[in-house]
């Protein structure tokens, strides 16, 4: 590390307050949990939607939901920073989402697929992302009613990324782009 650098104290890193971070501005991105069963990773994808300005999470069939104190202990307030709702099945909630504009992406391994670093966000409407289970994925009737699907290229002996990892790696991948969808829609120049 050269001598000059150092780690930044939390005035520097100048955080907005959760309230204010709520209500700000957010990138056209919605994440949909489609049973997640556990609080950690609900509360690890809360955080990270909080990290990369996603505009609300769908809380969706039996993914637990706040308060509860094993989200709290990986959210680590984002639950008061990020929107979030609830849907009886993801299912209901894509249909909900597309029928307000969304284009909604599964992000699961299936046969057409995209690869991560080839998708690009659309241009004309918001984005929402379909998160699944920790064993089974996205269900089969939301695979069917997405839009698309995509997924993270792996190489490794493992057949996938733990749900908030993933989460993290789409999240991340997609920064610029929703950047893009906001000058469209006009929520920042």
């Amino acid at each position: 590390m050269p001598r000059s650098d150092r780690k930044l104290t939390m005035e520097e890193l100048d955080r907005p307050e959760p309230t204010a971070h709520r209500n700000a501005l957010k990138n056209p991105v919605r994440l949909v949990l489609d049973d997640v069963r556990s609080r950690h990773n609900v509360g690890s994808i809360f955080r990270t939607a909080d990290a990369f300005g996603a505009e609300g999470i769908v809380l969706c069939g039996f993914t637990p939901r706040p308060p509860h104190r094993e989200i709290e202990k990986t959210a680590l307030g984002a639950t008061v920073s990020v929107p979030w709702t609830t849907a009886t099945s993801a299912h209901e909630a894509v249909e909900q989402l597309k029928a307000e504009g969304y284009h909604v992406v599964a992000v699961e391994q299936t046969a057409e697929a995209t690869p991560l670093h080839t998708m690009e966000a659309p241009q004309d409407r918001p984005l929402a992302l379909v998160l699944g289970n920790e064993l089974h994925g996205v269900s089969d009737a939301v695979v069917e009613a997405a839009d698309a699907c995509v997924v993270v290229p792996q190489q490794g002996s493992k057949h996938s990324l733990n749900v908030s990892v993933c989460t993290g790696v789409v999240l991340w991948w997609l920064s610029a782009l929703p950047r893009e969808l906001m000058q469209h829609f006009g929520r920042i120049t």
